[in-house]
């Protein structure tokens, strides 16, 4: 099923869906109908070059982030844990002295710093991996960064079995559950804050989120008509999490 959901993602994706929209086309040109090959040629091109476009991008992830804005770690309220769901560090390899950090490290940053404002006495650090690959979980990579932070060991636990983020909410409540707390501050980019939230509410847990890494920067007006990766990769993921947002319900 994991491979199964990643195939699916790939595909919803503006470059797989484009990719699969041309590749129905060639097939459709071999097999003589060419009108249609061509419509369905310059369909799928134009799909991919919209969602490139900054303008487009940024609208999309704008629609997610704008509702859950950021907020000084000074400003929240109390609860019972920090929750950090993981992404933003990757999980060493084999052989490999450091942990890498990623482009949503912000995730741990805030984390610690909300620790540090006293917002709650424990972090419970998300995510596994797989051992043919990596040689500790997400989770412990995120330990070592986060301690390096000034936050001690004592006041982190891991939760290392989780692949995604339905996982991720399913055993951190078992461990919450435990330890008797239901109020939790959940810390995650701004991007995947809605669909986050949502999952970790269905296992019945109260979810103040404390949403970190916005995206969106103004640009010069002439930028947001010039298609690029970074526009293109930024598209993906919110189509992703509005897709995912609705299969969960």
């Amino acid at each position: 099923m994991f491979i199964i959901s990643k195939l699916a993602i790939a595909l919803i994706s503006p470059l797989g869906s484009a990719l699969f929209g041309g590749l129905l086309a060639l097939i459709l040109g071999f097999a003589g109908r060419n009108r249609l090959a061509l419509g369905l040629g310059v369909l799928s091109l134009a799909w991919l070059w919209a969602w490139s476009l900054p303008v487009a991008s940024h609208s999309i992830r704008g629609y997610l982030e704008n509702q859950h804005p950021a907020v000084n770690a000074s400003a929240m309220p109390e609860a019972g844990a920090i929750v950090v769901l993981g992404g933003g560090t990757s999980p060493l390899s084999y052989g490999e002295p450091y942990p890498n950090l990623g482009a949503a490290s912000d995730r741990e940053w805030h984390g610690a710093r909300l620790y540090q404002a006293g917002k709650a006495p424990l972090l419970i650090l998300n995510g596994g991996h797989d051992p043919q690959y990596r040689a500790t979980s997400s989770a412990e990579a995120m330990r070592w960064f986060i301690s390096e932070l000034g936050v001690p060991d004592s006041a982190m636990l891991l939760e290392e079995r989780s692949r995604n983020t339905t996982q991720n909410a399913g055993f951190t409540a078992d461990i919450l559950a435990s330890r008797g707390i239901n109020r939790i501050l959940l810390v995650t980019s701004a991007l995947h804050m809605s669909r986050s939230k949502a999952l970790f509410e269905a296992q019945g847990l109260e979810v103040i989120p404390a949403a970190t890494d916005h995206e969106i920067r103004d640009l010069p007006a002439w930028r947001y008509w010039l298609p690029n990766t970074d526009a293109l990769d930024g598209s993906s993921r919110a189509i992703k999490e509005i897709v995912g947002r609705l299969v969960g319900r």
